[in-house]
């Protein structure tokens, strides 16, 4: 059985905007918002292959595991990697949004990152096509940022998007509802853990999980000099003793560990601005640019992006949410935005 008929099947949808993320899934569905915002993570027991737990609860227990159970982060760089597990994680979204009721055919919108490949946008197209879905859009997560923003996409001003993500960056210039410059890059929030994570490796012999490195980046990290630097204590695996260790470490270092990343972000912004065409170009250096995406709460990246292009950079409200409200939005006034939508032929 397809994916998506395992998880739709047997329950009410009524028409859904979903923002499937490396980090993160968000379901919306009209006039009851956004129901779902929960870890992109599964556990299931090796042995009898029935999932333990999906979101927030298989988080906690990612690196914990014994090993009948598996924890994994299905998702990698925005797009599926383990087909299995996603309908597992999927099914148990849905399950907690839906107790007891009876199959409609939904009309679905999936923001899917702008760089993915014809071949992916088909294989997520089928999955929904094989549920029984009516409908099936695909939107792209810069011009869904966008419109969750509340960003004029239909107007002919140009308006620059920067969504940093668990495992892309969508950067895009929209105008007259379509993305005039665009880059996507796979570097996320999951680039900048592993960051951290291979930095206090190498310097301090040290080995910590991904979810410490993640925990570190929320409470100590930074792209730009903070007013006063802070300090956290951080267990591991010593790699020469083989025992459990404590260092402390300081936001400085974590802005050294960080550096790649952001680089490789700010280099992807640089790009977008040097293919946007002049006219467009003047809009954006009067509006500035907008943040959003989980990865952009990282302190001081918006301050770094504004220094090194010399534009007005804002963080969104709520930049979690600002792609899956944008489809949302869309999905609600769909004869209004259809434009802004795509089948796969």
């Amino acid at each position: 059985m397809n994916i998506f008929s395992k998880i739709f099947g047997g329950f009410v949808s009524s028409d859904m905007a979903i923002d499937l993320g490396t980090a993160n899934t968000l379901i919306y569905i009209p006039n009851r918002d956004i129901v779902l915002n929960q870890p992109s993570v599964v556990a299931m027991d090796k042995r009898t292959h029935h999932p333990i737990a999906v979101g927030k609860e298989a988080k906690e227990m990612l690196g914990r595991t014994p090993d009948e159970i598996k924890a994994v982060r299905p998702m990698k760089d925005g797009v599926i990697a383990d087909f299995e597990m996603v309908e597992t994680m999927l099914r148990g979204f849905i399950e907690m949004i839906h107790k007891k009721s009876v199959f409609l055919r939904p009309r679905v919108i999936v923001a899917v990152p702008s760089g993915i490949t014809a071949v992916e946008k088909r294989a997520v197209r089928d999955s929904v096509e094989h549920a029984g879905a009516r409908e099936v859009y695909l939107m792209p997560e810069p011009i869904a940022a966008a419109v969750g923003v509340g960003l004029p996409v239909k107007s002919p001003t140009g308006n620059m998007v920067v969504d940093v993500g668990g495992g892309t960056t969508e950067i895009g210039v929209i105008a007259l509802s379509g993305i005039v410059s665009n880059i996507s890059i796979r570097v996320g929030g999951d680039e900048m853990d592993d960051a951290i994570v291979n930095y206090i490796k190498k310097k301090y012999n040290l080995m910590i999980g991904e979810s410490t490195g993640e925990d570190i980046k929320i409470k100590i990290g930074s792209a730009f000099p903070l007013d006063a630097e802070e300090k956290m204590e951080v267990r591991g695996i010593d790699l020469v003793e083989g025992i459990p260790k404590t260092i402390k470490i300081g936001s400085s270092e974590m802005r050294d560990a960080l550096k790649e990343p952001i680089i490789s972000i700010i280099t992807a912004v640089r790009q977008a601005l040097e293919k946007t065409p002049p006219e467009l170009a003047s809009d954006i250096v009067d509006r500035g640019i907008v943040m959003t995406g989980g990865g952009s709460l990282l302190r001081g990246l918006s301050s770094m992006l504004s220094e090194e292009t010399n534009l007005l950079v804002r963080v969104a409200d709520n930049p979690i949410e600002c792609v899956v409200r944008g489809t949302g939005i869309v999905l609600e006034n769909f004869s209004t935005y259809s434009n802004l939508v795509s089948t796969i032929g």
